[in-house]
């Protein structure tokens, strides 16, 4: 018989498996608090925005409290022997664990085949410059570690975002093809590419590949962990997987046990519960401000079906259409998404700015602002920032004024 789960529960399961439940504000959380969250997670999105924070270091702030952000870059860079993290296409581009390089070695080779998710456009460029590619792997192989502006012929861009320069684009498909990886990021951001022994490590480099029905069903059982009870769209996302191969992955992981079907109140599709996924009290009662692109809100749909939150990221939206502000972060309460601030770090005069605060609707203002000012001043603690100042005018607004007042 199928076990009947009901939203509550998938969601205290889904808070418990994504690793939130620890003590915020107890010591700092040292390296390998960190590195073993983000093995649980499977990888940290990156992304470029930075009017409040770079993504990646969000997701474990919200789950251990204030860390030691270096940790991340001391795990991401330097030499292959000490590097505990590697970037590549995992969700989107993300931090990933080393011991799981032999994970995305068939997406590697499936773009370098020309397909698999590859970029048409890279793809036509890999047909069209191969002589071209192959000149800008030979610099590196010769020069080592290089950016696309380094690049003796790197070319110009034509217009901003997709005109990437030749440059840019041989070295877009050499690391989507894996053969070449990102050595680290300089201040602005920008790549620099290094070839793959370099990063991970020539023995990484050598090992015989796994089969790509193996590394999928790895892949899925992960996603499955991560989330703790998911259907197969949501298994498939995580990790960006094509969607046959994922049901296959799925029937193969219900043969052996680790996935049990399960039937979840409200949910209109088939749903599957790891084996080791379990409620935890203390993660269904915590708070948090989350990432636009943290993992509980990467799949809009999900974070709908599981929280009952229908959120979206208004950055490429005109600034008059938007509904609750350029970079809105939802605030979880006790488990609930119970409000959306919109934040901004204006660093060089030290202030948190909170733009705009929305209360989702039957949430009780007077809970639920003292509680958001503590998380706003611990964020601003963790970002180095001295106060929190509030912008906006609405209700919740100047709630959080008066409670900053009192404080």
């Amino acid at each position: 018989m199928t076990r009947y789960l009901s939203a509550s529960r998938v969601r205290a399961i889904t808070l418990a498996a994504q690793g939130f439940g620890a003590d915020r504000d107890g010591p700092v959380p040292g390296r390998r608090a960190i590195l073993s969250l983000v093995r649980r997670l499977g990888l940290l999105q990156i992304d470029s925005v930075n009017v409040l924070c770079r993504a990646h270091y969000m997701p474990l702030y919200s789950r251990l409290g204030p860390y030691d952000r270096s940790w991340l870059e001391h795990f991401n860079q330097g030499p292959a022997s000490r590097r505990r993290l590697f970037e590549y296409w995992g969700h989107e581009a993300s931090l990933i664990p080393v011991e799981d390089y032999p994970l995305y070695r068939f997406r590697m080779q499936r773009a370098r085949e020309g397909g698999g998710g590859l970029y048409k456009r890279l793809a036509r460029f890999s047909r069209e410059q191969p002589a071209f590619i192959a000149a800008a792997l030979e610099e590196i192989r010769h020069h080592g570690a290089l950016a696309a502006s380094d690049l003796t012929d790197g070319g110009r861009g034509q217009g901003s975002w997709w005109g990437w320069s030749h440059g840019k684009s041989a070295l877009e498909y050499l690391f989507w093809s894996g053969q070449v990886l990102v050595s680290h990021r300089r201040g602005n951001f920008e790549r620099v590419y290094d070839l793959p022994e370099r990063v991970v490590g020539r023995d990484a480099v050598e090992a015989s590949m796994l089969s790509p029905q193996a590394a999928q069903r790895t892949l899925v059982a992960r996603a499955a962990s991560a989330m703790g009870v998911a259907s197969a769209r949501d298994m498939q996302r995580y990790f960006r997987l094509d969607g046959r191969e994922t049901r296959a992955r799925i029937d193969e992981l219900v043969e052996t046990g680790e996935l049990v079907p399960v039937e979840v109140e409200g949910w209109s599709m088939p749903a599957w519960q790891h084996i080791k996924a379990k409620a935890s009290r203390r993660a269904s009662d915590a708070s948090a401000l989350l990432s636009p692109f943290d993992p509980l809100m990467w799949d809009r749909e999900r974070a709908a079906r599981v929280f009952g939150f229908h959120y979206r990221i208004e950055i490429y939206t005109p600034s008059h259409l938007r509904q609750y502000g350029y970079y809105v972060l939802p605030f979880m309460l006790a488990g609930q998404m119970v409000a959306r601030v919109d934040l901004k770090a204006e660093r060089t005069q030290g202030v948190l700015q909170v733009m705009a605060a929305h209360p989702e609707s039957d949430v009780t203002i007077e809970t639920l602002a003292p509680a958001l000012f503590e998380e706003l001043a611990r964020l601003a603690r963790f970002l180095g920032l001295s106060r929190v100042e509030m912008m906006g005018s609405g209700l919740l607004d100047r709630a959080l004024e008066a409670a900053c007042a009192r404080a």
